[in-house]
């Protein structure tokens, strides 16, 4: 059995509808000015049509498709890795929106209750509004269209209505000068039902001022069928597609806000939200304290009463409970700090993990390492993990000492309870309860410091006089 299959009769079974959802991603974006296709642009730590693909999946799609730009393999790639099972289909000719969606003709034939299609650059949109959308295909509706009321219209497609009934669309560049003053305008996304959905699109021609398919032509070929057409209210910025930098930055900013004020619901103070940074992902516990100039990059989890100290970053680390670190802390992938642990200024942590209550305070890097509960980590301690061909483990028993400035030469452990004096260089294994000295005896010769001093003044005035 597929996933899509089981998706389909768990479906059935809670009485819902089955949905397909075409997800148009095939705009090359020469406004971004950049090598990388438009829709893989991020926000927030994700794609652009991550998130897009991410609201399908919310709103219940048990059948995504997604139309891309011919031979965009980084773009299908994505698709895979964002949404397994989702299926891809190329669009040779690029000739309007109608046109893009029968590109995923095979997914449409294949059947549903419903068909939603929504672009790949509208990051802020919801799996809720997608819900909406489709709320009014149960009632009979063969079209619901999303559409917002702005204030400046203009650039935006009209949605024309009489007596409350929709009667078209009308993008601006084939309206009269009253549908120009029309401030209802489509926000792109659209739902249809699985029962009208070919027979709509396939009608649809190209006889406007740019010759291309328009999707929402088929708002007037559903009218001039006496089929009903629903029009679903949505905020303006959510439904804004991103067609530049700038607009990337402004959806960017929309979508912080937003997991912001879901973290300080969730129960997290953020001293200064305005310059803290989280990812889609980010899960922040109960009574986290989260200094500013903070940024979390994705995959990271937070428990409860944690300290989050300014300027820190992590990404890809789980920090249990109680856990501090920072300021000037960086947690990199597979870092783990376990409860009550401790990393302090200038500490970098890399696939490492901090045991129950240990602590390195300060100037510390600890990658590809284990440190026992209770251990304490001295400033400046290095953990040599990279030969420059493989990487190696340093494990660090529980209760153990490394002093400040000590370099454990990978791979090597550390018994538990053991005491690394400062400055060593450890290059092999201590037992537990050892101590270890690994560095140049220390020579003291009497009355030389001042025949030292004068001899090296008087080589700093010999260089002057050169200078002058």
């Amino acid at each position: 059995m597929t996933a899509e299959t089981s998706t389909s009769i768990e479906s059935a079974k809670a009485g819902g509808r089955s949905l397909t959802a075409i997800v148009l991603a095939a705009g090359k974006g020469t406004r971004m000015r950049s090598d990388l296709p438009k829709v893989l642009h991020a926000v927030a730590g994700r794609t652009m049509l991550g998130h897009v693909l991410a609201a399908a999946g919310e709103a219940g799609a048990n059948r995504i498709a997604v139309v891309v730009e011919l031979g965009q393999g980084t773009v299908a790639s994505e698709i895979a890795r964002a949404a397994p099972g989702a299926s891809v289909h190329p669009q040779v000719e690029r000739l309007g929106t109608a046109h893009a969606v029968l590109a995923a003709r095979a997914a449409l034939e294949a059947g549903s209750d419903d068909v939603v299609i929504a672009f790949g650059d509208t990051p802020l949109i919801t799996g809720a509004t997608l819900t909406r959308l489709r709320a009014p295909l149960a009632d009979g509706a063969a079209v619901a269209v999303l559409a917002f009321t702005a204030e400046n219209p203009t650039g935006y497609g009209r949605v024309l209505t009489q007596s409350g009934r929709v009667l078209a669309i009308r993008e601006e560049k084939d309206a009269s000068e009253s549908e120009r003053a029309v401030t209802l305008c489509n926000a792109g996304l659209m739902a249809l039902s699985g029962t009208h959905a070919l027979a709509l699109l396939t009608r649809i021609g190209n006889d406007n001022a740019a010759g291309e398919y328009y999707l929402p032509d088929a708002v007037a070929l559903a009218v001039a069928d006496g089929l009903d057409v629903a029009v679903v209210p949505v905020d303006e910025a959510e439904a804004q597609g991103v067609n530049d930098r700038v607009q990337l930055s402004v959806a960017e900013a929309t979508i912080q806000a937003r997991l912001r004020r879901a973290a300080q619901i969730g129960g997290a103070t953020l001293v200064a939200p305005e310059t803290v940074f989280l990812s889609f992902d980010t899960v922040l516990g109960r009574d986290v304290l989260v200094e500013p100039h903070v940024v979390f990059g994705p995959g990271v989890t937070v428990g409860d009463h944690c300290v989050i100290h300014a300027f820190s970053h992590l990404e890809g680390a789980t920090l249990a409970q109680g856990v501090s670190i920072g300021p000037y802390a960086r947690l990199r992938p597979g870092a783990v700090l376990e409860a009550g642990s401790r990393i302090g200024n200038f500490v970098e942590m890399k696939n490492a993990r901090l045991g129950e209550g240990a602590k390195a305070n300060h100037l510390t890097y600890l990658g590809d390492a284990e440190i026992g509960p209770g251990a304490n980590v001295g400033a400046g301690t290095i953990t040599c993990n990279y030969d420059g061909v493989n990487k190696h483990r340093t494990t660090i028993g529980a209760g153990a000492f490394i002093g400040s400035n000590t370099a454990l030469v990978a791979p090597v452990s550390v018994g538990a309870g053991a005491i690394v004096g400062a400055g060593s260089v450890i290059t092999a294994s201590i037992p537990d309860d050892a101590l270890a000295i690994a560095r140049s005896r220390q020579r003291i010769i009497e009355g030389v410091a001042g025949g030292m001093r004068a001899a090296l003044q008087a080589i700093k005035a010999s260089r002057s006089k050169k200078d002058d």
